[in-house]
């Protein structure tokens, strides 16, 4: 009888205090908050490594269209036409900076340099340099 007795008053824990749950929430709040930057940039790094492939590729195009005629493309408005046949699709936009397909013709070497205009790519005739259009990636 005696053991019935301690039972009763012997209490059981079953489930978290709350101080307990506040403390597990606050370091997975910690957590969240050092983990969630490096997660949502992943948008960001696909961007640049697309254009990164995208400039490798027309940068080769440019160069297999110059070894097939001695010469660069003469002018930004006719290379995606000029280079066309090396590429195995439409000429690519550009994705970081000013987000499109339009090249703007650099007139000398310290121009193809900096960026200007709305442009997404900068293609110099003169040397062949093709280049993101945008002072964060121009040296790409």
């Amino acid at each position: 009888m005696s053991g019935h007795l301690l039972q009763g008053k012997r209490s059981i824990r079953r489930g978290f205090t709350l101080v307990e749950l506040v403390v597990v929430v606050l370091i997975l709040g910690i957590l969240a908050a050092v983990a969630a930057p490096r997660m949502f940039d992943t948008a960001g790094n696909a961007r640049d490594s697309s254009t990164r492939q995208s400039l490798a590729v027309v940068r080769d195009a440019i160069q297999l269209y110059r070894s097939q005629n001695t010469a660069y493309p003469a002018s930004a408005s006719s290379l995606p036409d000029d280079i066309s046949t090396y590429l195995a699709g439409s000429f690519p936009a550009c994705q970081v900076g000013n987000a499109n397909a339009n090249i703007r013709e650099a007139t000398s070497a310290t121009e193809i340099t900096t960026a200007s205009g709305t442009q997404g790519w900068a293609y110099y005739p003169a040397t062949g340099e093709f280049v993101v259009n945008d002072d964060s990636a121009i040296d790409w």
